[in-house]
């Protein structure tokens, strides 16, 4: 990072901290649907996760108080931004979702995988989208927006959260399971009977957003501001303090 981004994520201007706090108190989306970026602790109940360190230390960063808007998945989470609910979040890039929404590039790399029954006759990627089969996603997630214009001849069934879809793809008998390979790798344990496919169908790019209404300046400074938590091993940090494994620190250039 260039000495003058360093200084723009170090020390903001009044009107920065204005455009990400303009109630005085910065409110950050977290979305417990993704296990690799938030879960609660079994002790306290609060939220932990790599999305909750990089939301204190902006707020830290803005000199603000922060605010944890929980939520149990992607959708609500976007809503959270376009309700004006929120200040920042952390989403997955999708140009459905840049209309309302100003991405940094990501800081984290994971991965959409399909899960299915031992039994059944699927065994690669290819054989998904053919007409009859059902997938079970998560609605509003990223791999739901990035199936539906994927998929054109299996059928989408959505769920109202992630962490629901392979209960729901058992109780509904449905053909596949589509989610974060990590908690398809959970959920999957829990259940029995059921494998993971070979190969991921996408690679999802987890970033941090702010609403577009709040100007390119504060789009600016976030996008500096994540650079800075790559480079200075931060994310990573945070990752390996929570156990997660299997998620990769994005390079600049991803």
């Amino acid at each position: 990072m260039s000495s003058s981004a360093q200084a723009q994520a170090a020390a903001p201007s009044a009107a920065i901290v204005s455009a990400f706090a303009p109630s005085g108190t910065l409110r950050a989306s977290i979305n417990l649907g993704n296990p690799v970026l938030a879960n609660l602790d079994a002790k306290t109940g609060e939220a932990v996760g790599v999305s909750v360190d990089l939301s204190r230390e902006l707020a830290r960063r803005l000199g603000v108080p922060l605010q944890l808007v929980v939520v149990k998945s992607a959708g609500n989470s976007v809503e959270n931004i376009e309700q004006d609910k929120a200040d920042i979040g952390f989403f997955a890039i999708d140009p459905k979702r840049a209309q309302e929404i100003s991405f940094t590039r990501p800081y984290v790399l994971i991965e959409g995988f399909y899960a299915v029954r031992q039994d059944s006759p699927v065994t690669g990627n290819e054989q998904v989208d053919r007409v009859g089969t059902t997938v079970a996603v998560g609605l509003g997630s990223a791999y739901d927006l990035f199936l539906s214009r994927e998929l054109k001849h299996a059928t989408l069934v959505r769920v109202p959260t992630s962490p629901a879809v392979v209960q729901a793809f058992i109780d509904q008998k449905l053909d596949v399971a589509a989610g974060v390979k990590q908690q398809l790798e959970h959920d999957a344990q829990k259940a029995g009977g059921l494998r993971i496919l070979g190969q991921r169908f996408m690679v999802i790019r987890q970033a941090m957003g702010v609403p577009t209404r709040r100007g390119a300046q504060a789009a600016a400074y976030l996008a500096a501001f994540v650079e800075d938590m790559k480079a200075s091993g931060f994310v990573a940090a945070s990752l390996a303090r929570q156990g997660i494994e299997g998620a990769i620190v994005a390079g600049p250039n991803d």
